[in-house]
């Protein structure tokens, strides 16, 4: 076989089922490897969409998922979804095209020396040299992608290295990293610690974060707090660590979090930070939070511990080992008084949102959708007010809420939600997003299209940029500078265009029964809702 067919191999080893990319020259022999497997290659519109299809493909099975594209400026336009994938930790194996080893570094056509661009948004790349080294690399780079803190690893492939024959393919077995070893399992006495200051604590805290769903910990940080009711808050990327009716959560978090989860965080005296990383959307003011409060922070990454904030009890370890040990132990603590307080505060902090008559009430509309949606409904929020109001308003049952948090990229729901119903192919997958963010990933209605993906979108239509117009009323005293997108494209010609139901939800007269509409089959559906160009999160 040759290089790019030993890759194939590689990737039928690690149970790989889509790669999602755009061809080019220098990856054709890759994908021409393709046609001998049952691997399947899905034809995406840009490539940048191409690691976000990766990336809700990853965040559902728990494993990296596979994107690949050409050289040059298929390398180059993939760096953003890379880099949203690193920012949220998400595994994902890129492999990228490269010119003839040989002319590297002499400029040819489309050469981009993408190993050196990537540096600081993948865990660790490879530039392959020898066909004989790929089972070994390959091998190693799932690995990577998908142990310890997770996220992307690419793997730049020349030409001629993929055509280049290769005999005696073995596959390895196992492992053997000498400088890389993520710690799995916490430390004892930290645990200990952590038992006793639970045991002093009138008012612990758990605050989560995306980590949690990376390392399948959701079923034991529910054990964990139903079993000694201890209430829970979250971040963005942890939404869906408990269900969002579930009587211990307190709701998301930060600068546009729930105020009762923000005093929650103020008034707690112990804290557990579980696989989150003290961000500044979560915690604007990290030295805050270590004023009379036992800060307990629990992450697989060392690094993030102590970042921004001093940990009283660190402790480096994967989540669900941690919290599985911790709920062996009997605490000796009731918390009932504090989960009343907190309960109060839910009832009586509640946001009292302004009436916009004529058009559809984004939090209300978004409230009304969960309801509707099925148990294990899958929702994908973009980015901009649409992402906050579908953070405050989403209802999660046992189903799962995505969305691009650390790096905040518009166009990320339309191909995360397409590889997320890929790998969920029974679930009800839903994309919402704005009508700037819509623009961004529109072409893959196309992709939608061609391979029967069956994913509903909706567009919050309110013809601005509508976070960066907020800030603009806010900062700059509504000095609107590049922020009116105006009334085009017509939505309605643009599904017609891709075979694609449309509906126009005006206002919020019969709005339940056009919510019903859009859900009661499995087939794809835009929908466009009027809001007000004013409406704030």
């Amino acid at each position: 076989m040759n290089g790019a067919e030993a890759m194939i191999k590689c990737l039928e080893q690690e149970n790989v089922k889509y790669v999602f990319g755009y061809p080019g020259v220098a990856i054709c022999p890759f994908y021409d490897a393709i046609y001998q497997s049952d691997i399947k290659s899905v034809l995406i519109r840009t490539e940048q969409s191409a690691a976000h299809a990766a990336s809700g493909m990853a965040r559902m099975t728990g494993e990296a998922a596979v994107c690949a594209v050409t050289s040059g400026p298929g390398a180059t336009n993939l760096i953003t979804g890379i880099a949203t994938a690193f920012a949220d930790s998400i595994p994902m194996i890129c492999i990228t095209g490269q010119v003839n080893s040989e002319l590297i570094g002499s400029d040819v056509f489309q050469e981009a020396d993408i190993t050196g661009a990537v540096e600081s948004f993948v865990k660790y790349s490879y530039l392959v040299k020898d066909p004989k080294e790929i089972p070994e690399i390959v091998k190693e780079a799932f690995y990577i992608a998908n142990s310890g803190r997770r996220g992307p690893v690419l793997i730049d492939f020349p030409i001629d290295v993929q055509q280049a024959e290769i005999r005696n393919f073995e596959y390895p077995k196992e492992v053997k990293l000498r400088t890389y070893k993520p710690t799995i399992k916490g430390n004892a006495l930290q645990i200990k610690k952590v038992i006793k200051e639970l045991e002093k604590a009138r008012k612990p805290l758990i605050c989560a974060g995306g980590g949690v769903h990376l390392c399948n910990a959701v079923k034991e940080l529910r054990e964990f707090a139903e079993e000694y009711s201890i209430p829970v808050v979250s971040t963005m990327m942890g939404i869906g660590v408990l269900p969002t009716e579930h009587p211990l959560y307190f709701g998301m978090v930060g600068n546009n979090g729930a105020p009762a989860a923000n005093r929650a965080m103020r008034e707690a005296d112990m804290i557990i930070m579980l696989g989150a990383r003290v961000a500044d959307r979560a915690v604007n003011q990290p030295e805050v939070l270590t004023e009379n409060t036992v800060l307990v922070h629990i992450d697989v990454d060392p690094a993030e511990i102590g970042k921004n904030a001093g940990a009283a009890i660190p402790i480096v370890g994967d989540a669900k080992h941690i919290l599985q040990d911790m709920t062996e132990y009997e605490i000796d603590g009731s918390y009932a008084a504090w989960i009343k307080e907190l309960e109060g505060y839910r009832k009586d902090l509640k946001v009292i949102r302004p009436e916009h008559p004529g058009f559809v009430d984004p939090a209300i509309f978004v409230r009304k959708l969960s309801e509707k949606m099925k148990d294990d409904a899958v929702y994908v929020a973009d980015v901009g007010q649409n992402q906050i109001w579908s953070c405050r308003n989403h209802i999660v049952r046992n189903g799962r809420f995505l969305t691009s948090g650390g790096m905040g990229t518009m166009g990320y729901s339309i191909p995360a939600a397409m590889g997320a119903k890929l790998a969920v192919p029974s679930r009800q997958v839903v994309a919402v997003c704005g009508d700037g963010a819509f623009q961004m990933s529109m072409m893959e209605l196309a992709t939608l299209c061609q391979y029967d993906i069956h994913v509903k979108i909706i567009v919050m239509r309110n013809s601005y940029l509508g976070m960066v117009r907020q800030y603009q009323h806010f900062s700059l005293k509504d000095r609107y500078s590049m922020v009116d997108i105006g009334t085009t494209p017509a939505l309605d010609q643009i599904a017609k265009a891709y075979g694609m139901k449309y509906m126009l939800i005006k206002d919020m007269k019969g709005v339940d029964d056009k919510i019903e509409t859009f859900l009661k089959e499995d087939e794809s559906y835009l929908v466009e809702c009027n809001i007000d160009p004013m409406d704030l999160v």
